[in-house]
């Protein structure tokens, strides 16, 4: 079975992923994406170790409180130490259940305001990122 939630086709087995952003595979300093992340709403904070990192921006709407994640890696480097080159995977929301956490699987409703919202901070960091990238 599929389903359109906004302007996103899903079929029941999958996740809220965003397609075709030109971010996927795309690497660039950890210390410029923080940046840059920022600077559109995605914030690190404590989420990393020393392979991985996760940018998140909450959503706070009617319909329950909402995450854009972007994951990266770094197949060499040290985030820890802030010297590592990250490369940045497929964008990804999910819908926050206190206390379960997040979920991104088929059952969840993502507004089309949230997905439109979602689209504009992910081509604003895509525009940013073209001046510095270095392509995996």
């Amino acid at each position: 079975m599929e389903r359109f939630i906004g302007i996103m086709h899903l079929k029941e087995d999958e996740s809220m992923y965003f397609e075709n952003t030109g971010l996927e595979n795309t690497a660039a300093d950890l210390e410029l994406l923080d940046e840059i992340m920022l600077k559109h709403g995605l914030v690190r904070e404590g989420q990393w170790d020393y392979e991985r990192v996760t940018y998140d921006k909450k959503y706070e709407i009617k319909e329950g409180t909402f995450y854009l994640r972007i994951f990266g890696f770094t197949p060499e480097g040290d985030i820890g130490s802030h010297d590592a080159i990250i490369t940045l995977m497929k964008p990804v929301v999910g819908k926050h259940y206190y206390p379960h956490g997040v979920e991104y699987g088929d059952q969840e409703v993502f507004p089309a305001h949230l997905v439109k919202s979602c689209q504009q901070t992910l081509a604003a960091v895509r525009t940013d990122l073209n001046a510095f990238e270095i392509r995996a």
